[in-house]
């Protein structure tokens, strides 16, 4: 299936009409990297009885089996097979240190699940050092039945926070548009969210209209997106928990590639309500727009700078679809646009990382377009990714993975890979074609 940009799709509503084609996730680990840190995790003790019997019974969540699988598919660690642990201790006062470390882990993470009157649990977990025989981190973290995947992934959170220094991203979100067909045949496009690990899956919308380019508001409660539910392409703003959905650019001509400031008050937006596919600053409390770029060629796909100090583009003024950095403020744009990519004659769709040092896009090279990263004080260009037709990059919160639209087996399916390169994953449906992804923001406490 041939997959479109943005840009490319920008080309053909422009010049032409056009059709648009989008095609449980299950995660398989394509490579992981080499050296990762050996970590033992231990199945969590369930204390809970059945009432009647008296015997014990199977926990509501298999919480160390997500855990280790977290912490796997950040291709950081390399937990243990259960089957090959010397034990099952459930508390750091039971565990043989000098055994363990003939095991040749640095680290076990150990635990335990009790049931509580009131219906909730109270889930115990306790990240322990082998060679130091410590204690690195503990908690005791109390939770519903219906959330205990969700406390598993912010027990893996603090494991990598504890080992590598950096928040991790397993509490959080993507989402993603997938198509199938129905049984007359027809297309049907569904925005869907789900937890990192492709679990949760929720439906934000289904409809027979192609959709893309969905955007998270920083505080994850809101989906900005294109639709063509009216014949054309017109931006909407929809609530994740009500599914309420507020149509914010139905301008003549093109609405599209919607990208949220960093305080969520705006949205920036290609639009050709002017004639020509510019940039557009769009106030939503207000409902104005202020126009960013001005220039012939087409100016497409922003996004922002962490800190919202300026806007990063997609455009051909160059003769061929390059990246470019515009400075703003209140009154938007504050200077020329500068260019950011030189090596290779297509880079497009960018994505900034959350600590504004690089920038993830879709690269060509040889024919084939591939997710390449840039850095952006050195003006470096990395080629992460092997296949095809790659699109749609997109960072992980905490900046160490980018997940990205690819191909196999001739389905669209997900894929995500560190930024090093190293660690590659791919994500794909039991049926149809998934595309457009995005990964939320960090949860706001």
């Amino acid at each position: 299936m041939h997959k479109l940009s943005h840009f490319v799709l920008l080309l053909l509503l422009v010049f032409g009409s056009v059709r648009v084609s989008f095609a449980a996730l299950t995660i398989d680990i394509t490579q992981g990297i080499d050296g990762a840190l050996p970590i033992a995790v231990v199945p969590f003790a369930w204390t809970g009885t059945a009432p009647a019997q008296g015997a014990t019974i199977e926990a509501p969540e298999n919480i160390a089996a997500i855990v280790a699988s977290d912490l796997r598919r950040s291709g950081r660690f390399a937990p243990v097979p259960t089957s090959d642990l010397l034990g099952r201790p459930s508390h750091g006062s039971e565990v043989n240190y000098t055994a363990w470390r003939t095991l040749g882990v640095d680290n076990l993470v150990v635990g335990q699940i009790k049931p509580l009157a009131d219906g909730t649990y109270e889930v115990q977990f306790q990240l322990l050092d082998m060679f130091k025989a410590e204690q690195l981190v503990g908690y005791k973290i109390r939770s519903r039945r219906s959330n205990l995947r969700r406390t598993a992934h912010q027990i893996s959170d603090l494991i990598y926070k504890a080992l590598m220094g950096v928040q991790g991203a397993f509490d959080t979100h993507i989402s993603y548009v997938t198509v199938t067909k129905n049984r007359r045949n027809e297309k049907v496009y569904r925005l869907a969210i789900a937890d990192s690990d492709g679990y949760n899956e929720k439906i934000i919308l289904e409809t027979k209209s192609p959709l893309m380019s969905p955007s998270w508001s920083p505080n994850g409660l809101q989906l900005a997106y294109v639709s063509f539910s009216r014949g054309r392409p017109e931006v909407y703003v929809q609530s994740i928990l009500t599914g309420q959905a507020k149509r914010v650019a139905a301008f003549k001509g093109i609405n599209g590639a919607p990208s949220w400031s960093p305080d969520g008050k705006k949205l920036a937006l290609t639009l050709s309500k002017d004639g020509n596919a510019e940039i557009y600053i769009y106030d939503l409390s207000q409902g104005t727009t202020r126009r960013v770029t001005r220039n012939s060629a087409i100016d497409t796909e922003p996004v922002w700078l962490p800190d919202a100090s300026a806007i990063i583009f997609t455009s051909d003024r160059g003769n061929g679809p390059q990246l470019y950095q515009v400075e703003v403020n209140a009154q938007g744009a504050t200077g020329r646009p500068k260019r950011l990519t030189f090596e290779g004659s297509y880079n497009a769709r960018a994505s900034v990382s959350p600590d504004g040092k690089f920038i993830a896009m879709v690269h060509r090279i040889e024919g084939s377009y591939r997710i390449a990263v840039l850095e952006r004080a050195t003006g470096y260009l990395r080629v992460l990714t092997e296949s095809r037709l790659d699109e749609s990059p997109s960072f992980a919160p905490n900046g160490s993975m980018i997940i990205y639209a690819t191909e196999y087996k001739n389905r669209g399916v997900l894929a995500a890979v560190s930024v090093d390169g190293r660690a590659r994953q791919r994500l794909q449906l039991s049926r149809g074609d998934v595309r457009e992804p995005a990964w939320s923001f960090f949860k706001q406490k």
